[in-house]
């Protein structure tokens, strides 16, 4: 398949019945033939969905009709390479873990900066910009001037900002993300902290990246995605890094130089966290997609409803 549009989304919204909402939207998506990662939650829903043009314009209107309304943050890129082999559907009880009780972007969050007017927002010298994603995505690429809070989890960054909340709570605070929504429930929970001037890149790097020439950009490095991309340069181009299958980090090319790697088996970080049996379990499993693809066959591709 050439021209695979690619579609990243999430609404805050009140869902009653989000087991109700994951059926239905497992039949439609499925009717419309995308595949991509969805999560569903009582405060909304989370995600990303590949396929043909038109099956894109489908299940966002779809969305729409679930969510009520047409402000879904989403963002779309064309790509070759299939990002996502299956639907999965999941039900949880955040789209967005952060485990703070209370937290409603609907009710208070940060103001929208679109990205023609970030440049000018971080490089005030009364701005501090907070990435609001984990470590390791943003040691593969971040704005100048970026703090970076060193968490592994999303859930982390709540008391990283309590902590540090004396260092930005009277100058502007300018947070990103991925696609926005990490750091729009980030600036909702500053919001509740007290915190005022706060404010938030909307649609998130891939818009950024998307809309923002090269030549003006402020973006280091390449973004890390959460499918079979792995990572996306400007105009959402994708990048040079590769996914360890075993660990699930994205591996750079410099480190698939390194004698740990070893496709789908192991890399630098997990060569020492993984037992004989779990690698041959991976050899295993490199060689029966080998032989699906020599037979023309999809390995992979179940519909995942929990």
């Amino acid at each position: 398949m050439t021209n695979i549009v690619v579609s990243t989304f999430y609404h805050f919204t009140p869902i009653s019945k989000p087991e109700e909402i994951r059926d239905k939207l497992a039949f439609k998506l499925c009717e419309l033939d995308l595949n991509g990662t969805i999560l569903i939650a009582s405060e909304g829903f989370n995600g990303t969905i590949s396929g043909t043009s038109e099956s894109i314009t489908f299940g966002i209107k779809y969305l729409k009709e679930i969510a009520g309304s047409d402000q879904i943050m989403h963002s779309e890129s064309i790509t070759n390479t299939l990002p996502f082999y299956r639907l999965k559907i999941r039900v949880k009880n955040e789209i967005v873990t952060m485990k703070v009780p209370g937290i409603d972007p609907n009710l208070h969050s940060g103001e929208y900066v679109l990205p023609k007017d970030w440049n000018e927002l971080i490089k005030r010298p009364d701005t501090v910009v907070i990435d609001a994603r984990n470590s390791f995505e943003i040691e593969m690429g971040t704005f100048e001037g970026a703090i970076n809070p060193g968490t592994n989890n999303f859930s982390d960054l709540p008391k990283w900002l309590d902590e540090h909340k004396n260092q930005f709570e009277h100058k502007n605070v300018a947070m990103f993300c991925t696609g926005g929504i990490r750091c729009e429930k980030a600036t909702s929970f500053l919001k509740q902290r007290g915190v005022k001037n706060i404010f938030h890149l909307k649609g998130g790097i891939l818009k950024y990246l998307n809309q923002i020439n090269k030549t003006e950009s402020l973006w280091i490095g390449e973004c890390f995605v959460f499918d079979y991309r792995v990572s996306v340069k400007h105009n959402l181009k994708i990048g040079e890094y590769a996914l360890c299958h075993a660990c699930r980090s994205p591996v750079s090319k410099d480190d698939r130089l390194s004698s740990n790697y070893v496709a789908g088996i192991s890399c630098n970080r997990c060569i020492n966290n993984k037992t004989e049996k779990q690698r041959a379990r991976y050899l295993e499993r490199k060689v029966q997609i080998k032989l699906a693809n020599e037979r023309h066959q999809q390995h992979i591709g179940k519909v995942y409803k929990n």
